[in-house]
């Protein structure tokens, strides 16, 4: 068995797929490949058309697409359940998943962190009106994600999924904002679910340098 992830450091995505790895228990290769190149590398397009990250590679298999990698994972291999086997928990997951990469990721990383952390971090200004309309946008999807972690189906803090997983990178990079860590306290499930996750030895150890972006 080998098992290989293409990938960026930095990358909320990279860390999903690194995280899920590690709840598995599985040993995998690293390559590192930087997307935000003007070209991105040959190699990468050659396994991923659109140039992004991870890529996953097991023996002859290849794979990317987030969401498909984690579930992969998942499923092919020995290891705790990252999927819940009821019906309506799993249908929950999913519906987390797709609010994460439709609603959540560019204003939580792209506009927030982006703005407010990683760019200040290496001596660049931010957009104040980036940011601002990343928080704005933010509030209605932690909103959302804090209805859903109602019915403990989802986002519990301790029946742990790839909803967890995906999520939990973006939220770690948002609350890096000052602003962003105090929306985030104003949900307290949300609030509750993100310091129980930030406890996981997985969690900690696929957590990238403060240089992240």
């Amino acid at each position: 068995m080998s098992i290989e992830l293409l990938g960026y450091r930095p990358s909320v995505y990279t860390w999903a797929a690194r995280l899920t790895l590690r709840e598995k228990g599985l040993a995998f290769a690293w390559t590192e490949v930087d997307p935000f190149q003007e070209v991105p590398p040959a190699a990468l397009l050659a396994l991923h058309p659109f140039g992004r990250v991870p890529v996953l590679r097991h023996d002859g298999f290849a794979l990317y697409e987030t969401a498909a990698i984690c579930a992969y994972v998942d499923e092919a291999f020995p290891g705790p359940a990252l999927q819940p086997a009821a019906a309506p928990a799993r249908a929950r997951m999913r519906q987390v998943i797709g609010i994460v990469d439709s609603y959540g990721y560019w204003p939580l990383v792209r506009q927030v962190f982006v703005h407010g952390v990683a760019r200040p971090r290496l001596g660049l200004a931010g957009d104040a009106g980036i940011r601002r309309a990343g928080l704005a946008r933010a509030s209605q999807v932690l909103d959302a994600l804090e209805r859903l972690a109602e019915d403990g189906a989802c986002l519990s803090g301790t029946d742990w999924s790839l909803a967890d997983f995906q999520l939990g990178p973006m939220i770690a990079y948002f609350a890096e904002d000052p602003d962003g860590a105090a929306e985030l306290a104003r949900r307290p499930r949300l609030a509750a679910w993100f310091a129980a996750l930030s406890r996981r030895t997985a969690f900690r150890e696929t957590r990238p340098p403060a240089e992240g972006g």
